[in-house]
């Protein structure tokens, strides 16, 4: 128990919203004026009770976190992942007592730094000098430490020119800069932080990686929000996936961020989609889809595919149009979200593109080699294109597919090679004497 610095127990936060009621076509002055004596006098209540205002004639509650609980020891590097709006933000505003739990209570123990939002903490009339001295005392750092360490905060900030500057005058990069380098370097136990990196370019952004790399191997605690999934799997050991407010899952970071990008695509998570009637298929006035499926190269939709099967794809479409041209584009990418290829049969001298465009039901079939794709799990992202115009109908993660490793290998092997593809390429190993 010694090692648990932060401890959740069924935490949840409500927000109250407020919805404008939906007025008839006429409206009398009377009725509009008793709704806005009624309106004030409801605002003079909240007021009075020191509850917040809420406008609009009619409210809803709304759990942004419900039932949470969860302990993280001393040392983790944590990555929370989820969709928009799904509570993580409002998570780590709790746990940086930003914002008080309606239910439920969170222990914390040691010091907390967050950067939930650029610049959080920061005085915009303050300068870059004034404000790193002000975020210090806000964590409790003595006027002797922060001078410490103040050189550091400033050369990883990359803002010497503008250290007499007031901080309103940054631009959003500036300001994420100094506001990440003070709260990663003045010994926080705990570092919290949220999607702030965006704002940076990339090279900050790997700094600032392996800067939290740093703090948690020094035995400090980071908790990382981010939807850069290949941030989360490098940076953290383990994920808690928060959706709708609730904590879904948690587990080894690579099997949790697998399992929440995979959730989108439960519906395409076959090896063959078919749509029968025209009318009624997802496309538009030019085209519309009747098939989409993967199968290996001499088998049939649902036949497992390991690293070595030759894989198909095939596309069938209802060109609408007869005065149209089309052909298939197709994105192949894993788990994490990384376009491994892509392919498109406009590259190719297909015939039938060649020919005068003519309506009715078409096939396009991609053939992909074994030995190319990595294993785990892959989507398909087609695009319907017109000539070398941009596409006419796409449909992302059209399908899925999961290639399975059955590689025998002379050597011991745990675990997953890196990396999109796995091709199997040529090696030759001789002796030779040093030049």
């Amino acid at each position: 128990m010694s090692d648990i610095v932060i401890k959740a127990e069924n935490l949840g936060k409500k927000y109250v919203i407020g919805h404008q009621a939906e007025k008839g076509r006429y409206v009398a002055l009377r009725d509009v004026m008793a709704q806005s004596a009624r309106t004030l006098w409801n605002k003079t209540k909240d007021l009075a009770k020191g509850k917040a205002i809420i406008q609009g004639d009619k409210t809803e509650e709304i759990w942004a976190l419900k039932d949470v609980s969860f302990e993280i020891r001393r040392g983790d590097t944590v990555g929370i992942v989820g969709r928009n709006g799904a509570g993580k933000s409002t998570l780590l505003k709790i746990l940086s007592r930003i914002t008080e739990p309606t239910a439920g209570r969170v222990t914390i123990k040691g010091r907390v730094a967050s950067l939930l939002e650029v610049g959080t903490g920061f005085h915009p009339e303050m300068t870059g000098r004034e404000n790193i001295i002000l975020n210090g005392a806000i964590l409790g750092m003595t006027r002797a430490e922060v001078k410490r360490k103040f050189d550091e905060i400033v050369a990883f900030a990359e803002i010497e020119k503008f250290l007499d500057t007031p901080v309103k005058r940054y631009s959003s990069g500036m300001y994420v800069r100094l506001a990440f380098a003070v709260a990663a370097h003045l010994e926080p136990e705990i570092l919290l932080v949220d999607e702030v990196l965006a704002v940076g370019d990339a090279e900050f952004q790997k700094k600032c990686l392996g800067k939290m790399g740093d703090v948690s191997r020094e035995g400090r605690t980071v908790l990382f929000v981010s939807h850069n999934m290949i941030a989360v799997q490098s940076l953290c050991q383990r994920a808690y996936w928060v959706d709708a407010g609730r904590l879904k899952a948690e587990g080894a970071v690579n099997q949790i961020v697998t399992t929440y990008l995979r959730s989108g695509l439960a519906e395409n998570d076959a090896d063959e989609r078919v749509w029968p009637d025209v009318a009624t298929a997802p496309g538009n006035e030019t085209v519309r889809l009747h098939r989409i499926s993967v199968q290996p190269e001499d088998g049939k939709p649902g036949d497992v595919i390991t690293m070595q099967t030759p894989i198909r794809i095939e596309v069938d479409y209802w060109n609408l149009l007869s005065a149209v041209h089309l052909h298939a584009t197709l994105h192949i990418y894993n788990d994490q979200g990384i376009i491994a290829f892509s392919a498109s049969a406009g590259f190719v001298p297909d015939p039938v593109l060649h020919v005068q465009p003519a309506t009715g039901l078409f096939r396009s079939v991609c053939h992909i080699p074994g030995n190319l794709l990595n294993s785990g799990f892959h989507c398909v992202g087609l695009f319907l294109v017109r000539g070398n115009l941009a596409a006419t109908y796409r449909l992302d993660d059209a399908i899925g597919f999961e290639v399975i490793d059955n590689t025998e290998r002379t050597f011991a092997f745990y675990g997953k090679e890196p990396g999109v593809v796995q091709p199997i390429l040529t090696w030759e190993t001789s002796q030779t004497e040093a030049k």
